[in-house]
């Protein structure tokens, strides 16, 4: 008994047993991976945002965070209802469209060889399954309506009370479960720290890939942009393979609409947007830099979209990075972007 107490004493011991903990509260709660994600990603960028505003205003007139976080949730939801009422049923029917124009691509025969060896080679990695995959995430709106909406309630009430919050869990600092608080303490800062900064990178660099992205394909003449636009911005969230997996769709309807010139003309102005991303903007706006070899960036993303499916794309990099903070990797290398 005694080997034991002193065994479970040890600290590395307690991390470890917390993590195997969390490890099995997170896979039963694998059914709410979505509300637990996007509850993580509002609140963090929300409070980001809060944060940032604030800090400005201050400069010129004290503001109260609590004023500046209704503000942004009020401004939220009015711009998410006004999208909804104006812009979802053209958003459906672009995607709708979108999926039909490809799906007959590779159905139908092509007049130029190149065009049918990429319709060969699309047939035979079954994209049309993960399209359709795609377009059912879009139709399913009434059940990510409601995720969408609790997520946002829940953000916001943290967000309004979060020092109370913070305040009422540290009692549990001198509780009978003290050591499971220190854990979850240290792991929540390591989690913040370089999981929540990487998640807000990817999103700023989506942001941008997506600004530009369609900004070139109207000046193309692209139809579609509405379901493109949502289509780049998810994909961009997503290293190395959502650049890729974009030009797919992109180059289909760039070569229907204006043969296999317009395909070239696509490449080249996404090679650029890359270029930009890749060498001006993420040195830019990555701060905790680590060399991570493309091989092991296309393992993590296998390994995390096998396991925890189109979310693992997402976030199998920004966890990859927690768990090289948690164990004291050294990270003053390149970036990791910029190994592409």
């Amino acid at each position: 008994m005694v080997f034991l107490r002193e065994f479970f004493a040890q600290p590395v011991v307690k991390r470890i047993l917390f993590l195997l903990l969390v490890a099995v509260l997170l896979f039963s709660l694998r059914n709410m991976l979505n509300l637990l994600l996007l509850l993580f990603l509002v609140t963090f960028v929300m409070g980001r945002l809060e944060g940032f505003i604030t800090k400005g205003l201050s400069r010129f007139f004290p503001v109260s965070p609590i004023v500046v976080n209704i503000v942004l949730y009020v401004l939220l939801l009015s711009g998410l209802v006004f999208s909804l009422i104006n812009y979802l049923p053209k958003l459906v029917n672009q995607v709708v469209e979108l999926y039909n124009n490809i799906t007959r691509f590779l159905i139908s025969p092509q007049n130029n060889e190149a065009a049918e060896t990429v319709a060969a080679m699309l047939k035979k990695l079954d994209i049309q399954k993960y399209l359709g995959n795609a377009v059912d995430y879009i139709l399913k709106l009434g059940k990510w309506l409601e995720i969408i909406l609790f997520v946002i309630v829940l953000s916001f009430f943290y967000l309004l009370q979060r020092n109370k919050v913070v305040k009422f869990t540290a009692k549990f600092r001198d509780s009978k479960i003290s050591w499971l608080y220190k854990e979850f303490e240290y792991f929540s800062r390591k989690f913040v720290s370089s999981f929540g900064k990487v998640i807000e990178v990817q999103l700023l660099i989506a942001l941008f890939n997506t600004i530009l992205t369609i900004t070139g394909l109207w000046i193309f003449g692209c139809p579609y942009l509405f379901a493109l636009t949502i289509m780049v911005f998810l994909l961009s969230l997503i290293p190395v393979a959502g650049v890729m997996i974009s030009f797919i769709p992109i180059g289909i309807i760039g070569y229907q609409i204006g043969d296999i010139k317009l395909v070239l003309w696509t490449i080249i102005m996404i090679i650029i947007i890359h270029g930009i991303e890749t060498y001006v903007l993420n040195p830019r706006l990555y701060a905790h830099k680590t060399k991570l070899p493309m091989f092991y960036t296309f393992i993590i993303l296998i390994f995390s979209q096998h396991f925890m499916g189109i979310w693992g794309l997402i976030i199998g990099i920004p966890i990859f990075m927690f768990l090289l903070d948690v164990l004291d990797v050294d990270q003053s290398s390149v970036s990791w972007y910029m190994n592409y």
